[in-house]
């Protein structure tokens, strides 16, 4: 069974895959609480499915971008499981779990979330067998963001108010996709992860880190 571990922002996520199926997954807005909500949650799953610790055969965790305490406690709680059980770990992106869950498309797609104070941490993604990240993760505002689309785009993720009233004005050149697809959850978290864990390509928990983005 692998655990799989989101608490980027304040939405976050937790899912149990067996390699085969979902097992468990539940999703929820945080806040600023995962230090308090994450393990009875994970617990919690455990004991839904009848299950201990002992049936873990690996743990991912979403790496960043994202808010320095979510990502911090989400990496501890992992790391922790990781070394105790001595398991594999594997840290995803944040906004390539955003783009996972999103069907083929020959338009362009745009991932965000939320990065406080009027900022977003976006990434940009072209479909090849999969969505492939075109470039880095980057720091805009919807402003700078909405000014670089040149030809029909999706977007998704963490949309808000003002967001969605920038986007209005653009008519068909953005399309939102709906908001169970906007938002992240740990399934697909968990289906990344078990890919890189069949090929070999985990995690050293000694030295893997957040990923955090600078505003330049």
């Amino acid at each position: 069974m692998l655990l799989a571990l989101d608490t980027a922002t304040r939405f976050a996520s937790l899912a149990l895959h067996d390699g085969r199926v979902l097992r468990y997954e539940t999703t929820w807005e945080a806040g600023r609480q995962h230090t308090t909500q994450l393990m009875p949650r994970i617990v919690a799953a455990l004991e839904d499915l009848r299950l201990g610790p002992d049936a873990l055969r690996a743990v991912a965790v979403a790496l960043g971008p994202g808010s320095f305490t979510g990502l911090r406690v989400g990496l501890a709680i992992a790391k922790g499981l990781a070394l105790a059980l001595q398991i594999p770990l594997v840290g995803v992106p944040t906004l390539d779990i955003l783009a996972a869950a999103q069907g083929q498309s020959r338009y362009p797609l745009i991932t965000v979330i939320q990065a406080g104070r009027g900022r977003l941490c976006a990434a940009r993604y072209r479909w090849r067998n999969g969505w492939r990240r075109r470039e880095g993760f980057f720091l805009t505002t919807w402003e700078d963001l909405l000014a670089s689309i040149t030809r029909p785009t999706l977007l998704c993720g963490e949309i808000d108010e003002k967001g969605f009233h920038l986007i209005g004005g653009l008519g068909e050149w953005v399309t939102v996709l709906p908001p169970a697809c906007c938002l992240r959850r740990a399934g697909f978290l968990a289906e990344l992860a078990w890919e890189r864990v069949r090929s070999g390509e985990t995690d050293d928990p000694a030295t893997l880190a957040p990923l955090y983005i600078n505003w330049p």
